[in-house]
Order: structure tokens, then sequence, then C-alpha cells
């Protein structure tokens, strides 16, 4: 079961190889090179950098069977989408995340079962949450806004 935590972060190409192997449990180069070719018309000497890199980025690991190696993934899927959720929002301005949510809300597809929990989280969330939240993109006697 992947339990490792990802200290480096995945590009957009390798998520797409992640996602493969998350899906699958586990696969062959020769797996992931077909399906990246039919998805994205990729050559396979650039997937097997890509497979490559997230090997070296701890994401990957590797058993050998036969004269093949065959790839599973050290990350759990969902904690590698929380973190990189997190690391996106904690760059953007705490007073324009809100604004960004629910741009994220109105461009994703999302199950009724997603919408159920998203709503029930945000009528306890509202409970503690302030009136506002402030800029933290300047220093505090300037004054910010989206």
């Amino acid at each position: 079961m992947p339990t490792t935590e990802l200290t480096a972060t995945i590009t957009d190409a390798e998520w797409r190889v992640m996602r493969i192997v998350w899906t699958l449990g586990q696969a062959d180069s020769h797996t992931i090179i077909d399906l990246l070719v039919r998805q994205h018309d990729w050559k396979p000497a650039t997937i097997k950098t890509l497979i490559g890199r997230l090997v070296k980025k701890g994401a990957l690991g590797t058993t050998k069977d036969g004269r093949q190696y065959i790839y599973h993934p050290l990350i759990a899927e969902q904690a590698a989408m929380d973190t990189a959720l997190t690391t996106e929002l904690s760059q953007m301005c705490a007073m324009c995340r809100g604004k960004a949510f629910v741009h994220a809300i109105d461009e994703t597809e999302l199950s009724q079962e997603d919408i159920q929990a998203l709503i029930s989280h945000l009528q306890k969330k509202l409970t503690t949450a302030p009136t506002a939240v402030s800029c933290d993109c300047l220093p505090a006697d300037y004054e910010g806004s989206c």
C-alpha cells in the first residue's frame, strides 16, 4: 500500500503517468507507454523519461519481473492530490482563495454525492469561519483587493 510522502513536485505530464499506475495498481513500461501513446500521441522515449523521473522522485517503485520492471505507486493518489491542491492554494492570496474555489467548482464535474459532501462540509465550516479573510500578499499597512 502506498504511504511514502512525496516531497518533489509532480509535473503535469508526470501526473498522467501516475494516474495510469494508480488506476491499474501497477503496470509495466509497455502498458504505460501504450496507453499514453494512444491518449496523447507521446513518443515512447518521452514516456520512459517521465517514468524514470517519477522513480527518482520516489513516486514510483519498481520490481523486476524477468526482463521487465513493474512500476507501482509509492504515494497514495488521494494524498498526492491533497498535497498538490494545498500547495497551489498556499501560493494564492488568502483573500482570493474563495473565488478560486468557486471557479474550480464551476469548472469541475462533480457527482451529486460529491456536491452533498461539499455542502455538508461548508455548512459545518461556516459556523467557525471569520467574516472576512485578510490579504496576505502585502505588509499589514497596505491594503489589497481581489
